[in-house]
Parts: C-alpha cells; sequence; structure tokens
C-alpha cells in the first residue's frame, strides 16, 4: 500500500507547476505555410508579477536553414492594440551543428521573446507567429510553442 500511495504523491509532485510556468504547443506538422499563422492564447490572471516569454521550436534534419524568422503579434484583449515584431533567431552552428537539445533528429530550442514583461491588464491575451522565411512551405519544423514564466525577482 505504501509503495501505491508513494507511486501516486510522485506523480501528484511531478505534475505540479510551482515554478509559474505554463508552456502551450502547437504541432506544425514537418509543414509551416507561410499563410498560416500559429495561435496562442495566453491567459494572464495576474498582471502585477512580470513574465518571461519564450519560444520553443523543434525541427529535425529537413530544416533547411540555420536561422527562422518569425513575425508576431501580441493582442491586447481590452484594447485590440498589437504589439508586432519582426525577429530573427539561430538554430544552427555555423558548421551546420543544430544548436537546440534532444536525441535523434528533432531538437527542441528555447528563444527569449520578452524578458521581464509586464503584461498592462488581467485577460485572455492572443500571440500569434508566422514564419517570415523564403519558403512558401517550410520543412523540418515540427512544433512550435510558447513558454510562459514568471519572472524571478
Amino acid at each position: 500500500m505504501h509503495k501505491i500511495s508513494g507511486l501516486f504523491l510522485l506523480i501528484f509532485l511531478a505534475s505540479c507547476n510551482a515554478s509559474g510556468e505554463d508552456v502551450i504547443m502547437n504541432n506544425v506538422d514537418n509543414k509551416w505555410n507561410k499563410k498560416t499563422e500559429q495561435k496562442f492564447n495566453l491567459e494572464i490572471s495576474d498582471p502585477q508579477n512580470p513574465k518571461n516569454l519564450i519560444f520553443v521550436v523543434r525541427n529535425n534534419n529537413d530544416y533547411p536553414y540555420s536561422n527562422i524568422r518569425f513575425i508576431v503579434n501580441l493582442t491586447n484583449p481590452k484594447t485590440k492594440a498589437k504589439q508586432i515584431d519582426t525577429l530573427n533567431y539561430i538554430l544552427a552552428k555555423p558548421n551546420g551543428e543544430w544548436l537546440g537539445t534532444g536525441f535523434g533528429e528533432t531538437k527542441e530550442t528555447f528563444f527569449q521573446y520578452k524578458l521581464n514583461y509586464k503584461f498592462p491588464d488581467k485577460g485572455n491575451y492572443e500571440l500569434s507567429i508566422a514564419q517570415a522565411m523564403r519558403n512558401d512551405n517550410l520543412p523540418g519544423i515540427e512544433d512550435l510553442g510558447i513558454k510562459v514564466e514568471t519572472a524571478k525577482p
């Protein structure tokens, strides 16, 4: 009986998110069309605490470039105002070796977007990301996500 309750306790503790972070992932399915935005809904319940917004990119060896460019729209739920950013991130070293971590051909890389960002209000913010590369259908991107974590003071 102690082994079973210990197992449940271990599962419960592993599923708790004490660090105040959420990760939302979208499956891009190895072919990201230039006209398809990846959309994320960020529920901000404590705007008084600054947040770190970090992109998560999972790519494989089919990806043809060493960098990736995003056009990001962050929409305020109250004012409908959009913050638009064009970003460039490096995925590989000059010798072609992927910078991310992981086993096999899929690599996961984290990219800082906004650090210590203070959301103006509570609400459900929409963040959308479009790829801004040369290909209309960008191969090699398996998943794209956003990690929202409470910034440490």
